[in-house]
């Protein structure tokens, strides 16, 4: 029984740490490799697993580690042919990536008790151990990350900073898909929100308050399609006070609509092309113009009337 539930806590313990675990692609070959080539697919497990957890494995975490030796000599040996092929750089940012990964799960976990580096699963152990050394570095770097977050000219500073989301004078405003790509402290940020109140089921924007310890998750139903979607409502938490706030949008009459919708987005997206597009097409003719007027939907109309224009689809059309 106790076995059991060892195996159940670490079970528990993995998913909460793969849920801070962002995306990463694996990086191109950049140059020909004759020992890549022969070994591609022995050497494919072996990226995997590194872009996963951002170090080498142990042997038993990988079911070819006995072939890998067997043709390369030893892991490490390994690595350093998939490195000649693909390049030495992209796997360090990798690396770096994962230890903030796993310092955004520590720093989060400190809100339902962090568990004893013993009660950690094996995997998450060699992580730490391979990142930071000791547990105790992980939790002081953690904690120290932590804090930051209720520092404001720390979060502000990091906001304009950001490269990813739309920056206006109170927050940065990015799209669901794109918060793995903030900074290590706006994804903290976030984290605080969404660890008091869960998942909001129906938002796809996020955003963070440069001016109060506030986020706020939103919901443009029809982000993907709509040139211009409309929001249907908002529920926004204060991290000090904890107070929730939700405004419905839905009786409306004339909703607040987005625009620009590529900066929400990260660069990778596969619509983040579609979408810059148009709105190099709508800078061009001039609809930006007045911007304090264009951000309901009977403005933005008023607009393409006055230069006898209308949008079908993502696309810009005279009339």
């Amino acid at each position: 029984m106790e076995y059991l539930q060892r195996c159940e806590e670490e079970e528990r313990l993995a998913f909460q740490a793969s849920r801070y675990r962002r995306r990463i692609a694996l990086p191109p070959l950049a140059k020909p490799e004759e020992l890549f080539d022969q070994h591609r697919e022995l050497l494919g497990l072996l990226m995997d697993f590194v872009a996963e957890r951002g170090r080498l494995p142990a042997d038993d975490e990988i079911g070819n580690a006995a072939a890998l030796r067997d043709a390369l000599g030893s892991i490490p040996r390994a690595f350093r042919v998939i490195e000649s092929a693909t390049g030495k750089d992209r796997w360090e940012e990798i690396t770096g990536e994962r230890a903030q990964d796993t310092l955004i799960y520590l720093g989060l976990s400190r809100f339902d008790g962090r568990p004893n580096y013993s009660a950690l699963p094996r995997p998450l152990q060699l992580d730490v151990k391979s990142f930071f050394s000791s547990y105790s570095r992980a939790c002081e770097l953690a904690d120290a990350l932590l804090f930051s977050v209720g520092d404001r000219s720390v979060i502000d500073e990091a906001c304009r900073a950001s490269e990813i989301g739309k920056l206006t004078p109170d927050a940065l405003y990015v799209h669901e898909s794109a918060t793995d790509y903030l900074s290590p402290v706006l994804r903290l940020f976030e984290g605080c929100a969404r660890g008091y109140i869960g998942q909001v089921e129906g938002a796809n924007m996020v955003k963070l308050s440069r001016e109060e310890p506030r986020v706020s998750y939103l919901s443009y139903p029809d982000f993907e399609d709509d040139p211009h979607p409309a929001l249907a409502f908002s529920l926004g938490v204060h991290l000090q006070t904890f107070r929730v706030r939700l405004r419905d949008y839905s009786t409306y009459r004339n909703h607040p609509i987005l625009h620009r919708k590529e900066t929400f987005l990260h660069t990778d997206h596969p619509l983040h092309a579609k979408f810059a597009r148009l709105t190099r097409i709508e800078e061009h003719k001039g609809l930006f113009e007045n911007a304090r007027y264009i951000g309901t939907r009977e403005g933005w109309e008023r607009a393409l009337d006055a230069k006898g224009l209308y949008l079908k689809g993502h696309r810009l059309l005279k009339v």
